[in-house]
């Protein structure tokens, strides 16, 4: 069975298996050939390639077929998913990939960053794959919350609602974080949401921290997992992404849902309610 999470190390002893393709999916695109990549990774831009622009969504099913399909990604690959800001979009794109049913599938803990300050192989050859044909056979809705689902659920007791966005962005003290290029008309956060920022699951190197080490920080914040739906969020749906991977496959919450419009939705919508300060 395909882990979910693998280590630099297993990249690196695998990186030359066939069957396995890298993926890099990054913000800012120009790293993947001016700073260099994994050997056989291709590179997925999260804001062109990944979202639909005309329709602020992600891809279609169609559009997803067509990307893995000119990139040579087949349904039989495993698929590693790595990049650049703490794995933020790596993250991302994996959650993608599992929407539109791929399951062979991991996250290489530590991203770009870690496999660089362990000084390995970077290669700037851009590799070339045959096209392949790429079918999108299951979509699995559990995993994605949108605005009515939480609409539906605001302050109910069987729902938690985990923003994992800074505590000044929590606070509405903040309405974007600072240099994001994207904006919100309003700050603060969903009512009845618990504030726990992405970073307090993470090692100083970029790796995920343990399940004991997560579940000590969970219940020192007061933050219960057994709700019967649990939704994270964030500003884009990037770093929501990251914690949902955590919760899912490190935790073992089965329940949990990336709520991908994120406060770029929730804060510029007319009429949604919102909270101020953290209190």
């Amino acid at each position: 069975m395909t882990a979910p999470l693998v280590s630099t190390q297993w990249v690196a002893d695998h990186l030359n298996q066939p069957g396995i393709r890298l993926v890099e999916v990054d913000v800012v695109p120009f790293k993947y050939q001016s700073a260099g990549h994994l050997r056989g990774a291709v590179s997925f831009d999260w804001t062109s390639q990944l979202q639909d622009p005309t329709r602020r969504d992600i891809i279609s099913p169609s559009g997803f077929e067509r990307l893995l399909s000119d990139a040579g990604i087949t349904n039989d690959d495993h698929v590693i998913i790595y990049g650049d800001q703490n794995n933020w979009f790596a993250a991302y794109g994996f959650w993608l990939f599992s929407l539109y049913g791929h399951t062979n599938l991991s996250l290489m803990d530590g991203g770009r960053l870690l496999w660089i300050e362990e000084k390995r192989e970077i290669i700037h050859d851009i590799p070339q794959f045959p096209r392949s044909d790429y079918r999108v056979h299951t979509i699995n809705p559990e995993i994605r919350a949108d605005r009515q689902f939480i609409l539906d659920r605001l302050e109910q007791s069987d729902t938690l609602l985990l923003d994992v966005r800074s505590e000044n962005e929590f606070a509405g003290e903040w309405v974007a974080p600072i240099g994001d290029r994207l904006t919100a008309h309003r700050g603060g956060h969903i009512p009845g949401a618990h504030n726990l920022p992405w970073s307090r699951l993470m090692n100083e190197d970029g790796t995920f921290l343990g399940a004991d080490a997560m579940r000590r920080i969970l219940a020192a914040e007061g933050i219960d997992l057994g709700a019967d739906e649990i939704v994270t969020y964030c500003f884009i749906g990037e770093r929501a992404a990251h914690t949902w991977f955590a919760l899912k496959y490190i935790l073992g919450c089965q329940n949990v849902r990336n709520y991908d419009g994120s406060w770029t939705e929730w804060g510029n919508g007319i009429g949604l309610p919102i909270t101020q300060g953290v209190a």
